[in-house]
């Protein structure tokens, strides 16, 4: 079994930058692709972007194209999120999430582990 672990959330002003970072406990952490989710007050939760197993395939939301950029090191077993200029729609929850199925998917319901999340909190 997988746990996900997030880390590296926290309260910055629109047009920064903030990086997460998701630790995963299991033996082979190349096994699984990695996605980040994230989810507002009141909004459903929402795709942010993925990364295929061993890496060389990422896809992203149209929202954050260009400005986050998501990478994975499996010999540390984990998965960062780069975000730049951050926007105040930026706010929420931030999620990863590992598919052991899929090589990578924008489709929450194709992961199989999911962490408890990070409190992304940007102000204008």
């Amino acid at each position: 079994q997988v746990q996900p672990v997030e880390s590296g959330g926290g309260l910055v002003q629109a047009g920064d930058s903030l990086r997460l970072s998701c630790a995963a406990s299991t033996p082979v952490f190349s096994n699984y692709a990695m996605g980040w989710f994230r989810q507002a007050p009141g909004k459903e939760r929402e795709f942010v972007a993925a990364i295929s197993r061993t890496g060389p395939n990422t896809i992203y939301a149209d929202s954050v194209k260009g400005r986050f950029t998501v990478s994975r090191d499996n010999a540390r077993n984990s998965v960062y999120l780069q975000m730049n200029s951050l926007k105040p729609e930026d706010t929420a929850v931030y999620s990863c999430a590992a598919s052991l199925k899929y090589s990578y998917t924008v489709i929450a319901d194709n992961y199989d582990y999911w962490g408890q999340g990070t409190q992304v909190t940007v102000s204008s």
